[in-house]
């Protein structure tokens, strides 16, 4: 019972991030890229959000979706990055239990948010490309703030319930985290009860979250490379394609390393080390909200174009 002289309190309880297990004589070189890159991807997300919402001709669906991955990507970012950077520069490993859960609970509910972001991306394209016509009837301002409002409600009914997954178990003394920033499954493995409940719990929120807008986006791009092969015109089908050339990027860069992460963390066993783990953990916050912005800016024109007019009248 956890009113035993063996358990301890878990609201007594500091834990101790300890980095990347392994590697922590390198912890300040590995810190000058994620802190660039950190940096990168504020500035570059919040140019992004200022640009959309100053200027009228970007007040389209594409690009108020585009608005809503770049906000989602700064609090992605800003949730793990500076307390990574606190341990990697001063040594600041101590966190207490409702920081960790609650670092916890933003990471996640920021992850499953952006899923359905990028969801949302992909049926615009998909009405794009498959009825151009009702482009703008479909998705109406009305509709985009329905979808986001849906985002986000999503997301807190399916990572709430995480937070009281890891209240509910006993803790008896472990205290040490092998990694930068808390999340579900670390948190749950340092309890003295069976974890079963919180492994299923997990398995089926990929499952039924980020696995299932996997789906639904391979469908919807499915369909509009049907619509795109019908199309007589060779360069009208790849102006076509190359409307979604970013999007596609942006859901590779996404969810390529989350599911390697997942899949590593809960069958990889022994076979790959922690550091290595741990360290493409640390990129994977970092490096998406980097390079969405830069994918972005290089490949959409509008994005260019009004990006080069704002700095020549701030020049």
């Amino acid at each position: 019972m956890a009113t035993s002289s063996n358990y301890t309190n878990l609201r007594d309880i500091w834990y101790t991030m300890i980095g990347i297990s392994g590697l922590e004589d390198a912890h300040m070189w590995i810190s000058i890229p994620i802190c660039s890159m950190y940096i990168v991807a504020v500035v570059g997300n919040t140019l992004l959000l200022f640009l959309i919402f100053t200027e009228r001709s970007l007040h389209k669906p594409m690009y108020l979706f585009l608005s809503m991955l770049a906000l989602a990507d700064i609090f992605l970012s800003t949730v793990t990055t500076p307390k990574m950077l606190a341990i990697f520069w001063f040594q600041e490993v101590g966190i207490s239990f409702s920081s960790c859960v609650s670092q916890m609970f933003f990471l996640h509910f920021i992850f499953v948010a952006e899923s359905a972001i990028l969801l949302a991306m992909a049926f615009d394209r998909y009405v794009a490309i498959c009825y151009p016509l009702r482009y703008t009837t479909i998705l109406t301002p009305s509709v985009i703030g329905k979808i986001g409002i849906a985002s986000i409600i999503r997301s807190f009914l399916i990572c709430f319930p995480l937070v009281f997954l890891v209240y509910r178990l006993t803790y008896c003394g472990r205290n040490i985290i092998h990694h930068s920033y808390c999340e579900h499954m670390g948190i749950a493995k340092l309890a003295c009860d069976n974890i079963q409940v919180n492994i299923y719990y997990g398995v089926i929120v990929a499952l039924f979250s980020t696995c299932l807008d996997v789906v639904l986006i391979i469908i919807s791009y499915a369909l509009i490379l049907c619509t795109v092969l019908r199309i007589p015109s060779q360069d009208a089908r790849l102006k076509a394609l190359g409307t979604c050339g970013s999007h596609v990027c942006v859901i590779l860069l996404f969810y390529t390393p989350a599911f390697f992460s997942f899949f590593a963390h809960r069958f990889g066993g022994h076979s790959i080390p922690l550091h290595i783990h741990i360290l493409l953990a640390n990129l994977y916050v970092v490096v998406p909200p980097t390079l969405n912005p830069i994918i972005y800016g290089v490949k959409t024109k509008q994005i260019q174009e009004k990006f080069i007019q704002w700095f020549s009248l701030k020049m």
